[in-house]
């Protein structure tokens, strides 16, 4: 199977979400979220990915997460995570009870395609106040991929994570997950990448968007926006319609992608230094705001 195909696929079974100007939406990818040992990347960044999610969530956004949300090649279950990370899930759930959270899975989280497993894993946790079990993500569901369709001028917004175009990591997502579980975890701990991933592998990273970037072209340069590289792309009108929502594992920041007002911005969240050596959480913006309908193209 080809990287189109599994593109096309994702995108002719995607969850299709009417838009307006009016609404807002923010996207993050690859949080990785882990069990806060040493080998969780995102634990180094939750109070940075934290603050802004509650930012998003005050300012009435919908939250839509393209993919490795959760860090499930490393870890045997959700539990562990959800344990390490409460405060955030906690925080979706306040997005999910408004339908205002849309998920993608991804290759890391590629079990959450099964249906089953999802309502297993993420319906209910175990309260220990209460002593029992309560409502989590009751009802929630996972995509391979999500179109956002503007009510007024009909253009789509194509959301996926983006491993489509990574053959070893979408068809042999598996064995990929038993390398990283056996051989790669404890390596990590030590400071050795893992070479099969993209985003700590240049060659595999300009393949992979070569092979997305021909797709997109093939399709009428709609504009889709991916994760799974861990790298940030905004492109110019005119340009291949590729964005790229980054990570939130950078190094002591976060990236995603912005729509708001019918523009679409990158940014990034940090920690910053006052004047008077106090720190604080900022949001910086990277690239836009740019009006969607400057990409959008003839049919």
């Amino acid at each position: 199977m080809s990287s189109a195909t599994r593109f096309n696929r994702a995108y002719q079974n995607a969850k299709v979400i009417p838009f307006s100007n009016t609404d807002k939406f923010i996207l993050f990818s690859d949080c990785h979220r882990g069990d806060n040992s040493f080998a969780d990347d995102f634990a180094n960044n939750r109070n940075i990915y934290f603050h802004a999610l509650k930012h998003y969530y005050a300012e009435g956004f919908q939250y839509c997460e393209l993919g490795d949300g959760d860090e499930l090649w490393e870890n045997l279950s959700f539990e562990p995570i959800f344990e390490a990370h409460q405060n955030v899930y906690l925080l979706m759930k306040l997005f999910h009870e408004q339908n205002r959270l849309h998920l993608i899975w991804g290759n890391h989280d590629m079990v959450y395609r099964n249906p089953n497993y999802v309502t297993k894993q993420l319906s209910t946790y175990f309260d220990k106040k209460l002593g029992e079990h309560v409502d989590l993500f009751c009802g929630i569901k996972y995509h391979e991929g999500i179109v956002l369709k503007h009510t007024e001028t009909q253009q789509e917004l194509f959301l996926a994570h983006g491993h489509q175009a990574d053959w070893w990591n979408y068809t042999f997502w598996k064995w990929s997950r038993f390398l990283v579980r056996v051989l790669w975890k404890p390596l990590n701990v030590m400071g050795i990448a893992d070479p099969t991933s993209p985003a700590k592998n240049y060659k595999e990273l300009i393949k992979i968007e070569r092979r997305t970037k021909k797709w997109i072209a093939d399709n009428q340069n709609r504009i889709t926006i991916v994760g799974h590289t861990h790298r940030p792309r905004f492109p110019e009108p005119g340009d291949i319609a590729f964005f790229n929502d980054g990570s939130c594992v950078h190094p002591r920041s976060i990236t995603g992608i912005e729509i708001e007002n019918g523009e679409i911005s990158l940014i990034k969240w940090q920690i910053a230094t006052k004047e008077d050596g106090t720190l604080q959480i900022v949001r910086i913006l990277l690239e836009g705001p740019q009006k969607l309908i400057d990409y959008k193209t003839e049919v």
